[in-house]
């Protein structure tokens, strides 16, 4: 039985305040427990604030006003009601307009309830209980503490009516780079459009009767580069591919031909030849992915990344965790019974189109049970670390692996905040929600852990369950869409900045790109990607926060094509659209004060004349292409093997920033 947080010095009691059948009699209670004899009231709670939609017919209502702003916590999760099955709404508003705080089907032991929720002084407040899996009665307990703010905290809008019988992608769908709630149904695409005064538009698109829903996952990505994205629909014996037409108000479809039991799905280039290509996740075979010609003619493949016989194939995670410029591939693996298939694997990119399973090597090889990892940079160092999220316990818990830089990673579970959350599930995604400067993770039991930056994390209760991730007000803060709810993020005073994309050499999308931001607080790093998590697809645009800082030195994109971009001096708390190579041109005023390069023109070794220690150079042809990279020793680099003619070179300082010149190699 949790503790109960008595207020004003009272002693505890069993109260007496019978639940009444409506919202407009709802009875009047305070901190203590209550007893309710059935659930039989006349008037069902809608909407529907708690998990597993709708079915109850009857309902039971109390009303709670607070004297001061309080945490109050409402639970049946109680030893008396051991073996029963409850569900909570909470509501603010009026009886003729209810509006959901926050709910809770089964957070607390067995199929009993908790739920947190923020009280303000003198707000009426209305607690329901349903029959959606039992009409039996039972004893439930009301305590309060005074009010923290909270570092992150979310207003729940359920008013927006989002249709679709799939709600799990927020991602634009217009080609104005404003993140959109995307609903699905067997018949109709909806797309609720994000204006810039911060409402929606919902646009039904009808689609050709769909044969797999996604019922596991969803991704969205622009297959053949018309600047409207593509859906790919993962369902329990294939997929499907809806294709957006030229200016995005049709769709055009292509089913699977071959039994896919998917899971995770993923846009990305595979190849790197420019084009998306479609990964998805098998659960009882080998991975199966689609090679992209580039106008989304796909031919399918299985085999090669991911060949376990039985599958248990569940997260599939794009990212590059040695930093050698291509895209490597984590799987996190289920399958109970210690049968092989619950191995997790990660599978390092050769650069030629092949891929190895190095986890063994790397002790990346855990079993436990996991539908998916979160993968970031957690203590800002330049490389990626991973959080296994658990989804049972049976063959061992969360996990929390460093990346050391080298290709190698060690487990720093123990002290991360991990080791002893004791919630389960399939979703683990990691994002900055309170924008200063450290990636957070959304995990289950509506838990965000807020990364400290170094490694560990504070969990708090927002009252978020998991769901697609993006700026549904263009506000600079991270909402999430659940089902019919959106979390919008209430913010805080922190700056932020985001990024769009525009492939020209590389995918539309830019997926895959590394994305640096660089500033006299240190540095921080993203990846462009379709499909993190198990189930939902997030925005396609970058995010990060900043914390206090108001200025950024420079921010970098690493195409996958190899082209880089680099943008000094940004303005904050706006939105980049960034083009591949639009940047590339150099102002040799801007540097000379910086940087001289002598001889030059060269036709071998390269000297660089400045005050900076330089430890890394690229080099690059005039059309942005990746030509050379080589370690910078006492200021010098050969350049003996480029053909002759004009390149631009991009050195990093010790510092982690990036200057750059032009030079002609003679």
């Amino acid at each position: 039985m949790k503790q109960l947080i008595l207020l004003l010095c009272i002693g505890f009691a069993f109260l007496e305040a019978k639940a009444q059948d409506s919202c407009a009699t709802a009875v009047t209670i305070t901190t203590g427990e209550y007893v309710v004899d059935a659930v039989n009231g006349s008037q069902v709670p809608a909407p529907i604030c708690a998990a597993n939609g709708e079915g109850a017919t009857a309902g039971e209502w109390y009303k709670y006003i607070p004297a001061q702003d309080y945490t109050v916590t409402v639970t049946t999760d109680l030893a008396i009601n051991a073996g029963k099955d409850t569900r909570i709404h909470i509501y603010s508003g009026s009886c003729s307009n209810l509006i959901c705080v926050a709910g809770d089907d089964d957070s607390g032991e067995g199929y009993l309830s908790v739920v947190n929720f923020t009280a303000f002084q003198g707000e009426t407040y209305y607690v329901a209980f349903d029959n959606k899996w039992s009409s039996s009665g039972f004893t439930f307990q009301v305590s309060a503490q005074p009010y923290v703010a909270p570092p992150v905290s979310f207003t729940p809008n359920n008013s927006l009516n989002i249709p679709g019988s799939y709600r799990n992608c927020v991602v634009d769908m217009n080609g104005d780079y404003l993140d959109d709630i995307v609903g699905i149904s067997g018949g109709n695409i909806y797309i609720m459009q994000q204006q810039e005064n911060g409402s929606f538009n919902t646009v039904t698109i009808p689609t050709e009767s769909t044969n797999y829903m996604p019922s596991w996952s969803i991704a969205a990505g622009d297959l053949d580069g018309n600047g409207y994205n593509d859906l790919l629909y993962g369902g329990g014996s294939g997929v499907t591919f809806k294709i957006a037409n030229q200016d995005g108000t049709a769709y055009s479809q292509m089913t699977s031909t071959s039994y896919i039991f998917s899971q995770r799905t993923n846009f990305v280039d595979i190849n790197n030849d420019g084009h998306l290509d479609a990964f998805i996740c098998h659960d009882v075979q080998p991975n199966v992915y689609y090679i992209n010609d580039g106008a989304a003619n796909l031919t399918f493949y299985q085999g090669g990344i991911g060949d376990f016989p039985n599958g248990g194939n569940y997260g599939s995670l794009w990212f590059d965790y040695d930093n050698d410029g291509d895209l490597d591939l984590f799987i996190s693996k289920c399958r109970g019974g210690n049968t092989g298939a619950n191995i997790n694997e990660l599978h390092r990119n050769n650069g030629d189109g092949t891929f190895t399973n190095v986890a063994p090597d790397l002790a990346m090889d855990d079993p436990i049970q996991t539908w998916s990892s979160a993968i970031g940079d957690f203590d800002n160092d330049g490389d990626m670390d991973i959080m296994v999220g658990a989804s049972s316990f049976a063959d061992g818990g969360h996990l929390l692996k460093r990346n050391n830089g080298d290709g190698t990673f060690t487990d720093v579970t123990a002290g991360s905040g991990f080791e002893n959350f004791p919630g389960l599930g399939h979703e683990y995604v990691t994002h900055d929600f309170n924008n200063d400067g450290y990636l957070d993770i959304l995990a289950p039991s509506q838990t965000i852990f807020l990364g400290n930056g170094d490694l560990t994390f504070t969990p708090i209760n927002t009252g978020v369950y998991n769901g697609s991730v993006g700026d549904l007000n263009n506000d600079g803060f991270l909402d999430v869409q659940s089902g019919g709810t959106v979390f919008f993020n209430d913010g805080n005073d922190n700056n932020w900045i985001k990024l769009s994309f525009e492939g020209i050499q590389s995918n539309r999308n830019g997926i895959g790109a590394r994305v640096e931001i660089h500033g006299d607080w240190g540095m921080q790093i993203r990846e462009v990607r379709s499909g993190d998590g198990f189930e939902y697809m997030s925005s396609l645009n970058v995010h990060f926060g900043i914390g206090e800082a108001t200025e950024i030195n420079q921010v970098v994109i690493k195409w996958p094509s190899g082209v880089i971009d680099y943008i000094n001096n940004p303005n904050i708390n706006q939105t980049l659209h960034i083009v591949e190579g639009a940047s590339l041109s150099i102002n040799p005023v801007e540097v000379q004060a910086s940087f001289r390069l002598y001889p030059n023109p060269t036709d071998n070794i390269l000297h660089i004349d400045s005050a900076m220690t330089f430890t890394e150079a690229s080099v690059y042809d005039l059309n942005g292409k990746l030509v050379m990279e080589t370690k910078v020793a006492n200021q010098t680099l050969s350049v003996n093997e480029l053909a002759q003619g004009t390149y631009i070179l991009l050195l990093k300082n010790q510092e982690g920033k990036y200057l750059s010149n032009r030079f002609i190699k003679k």
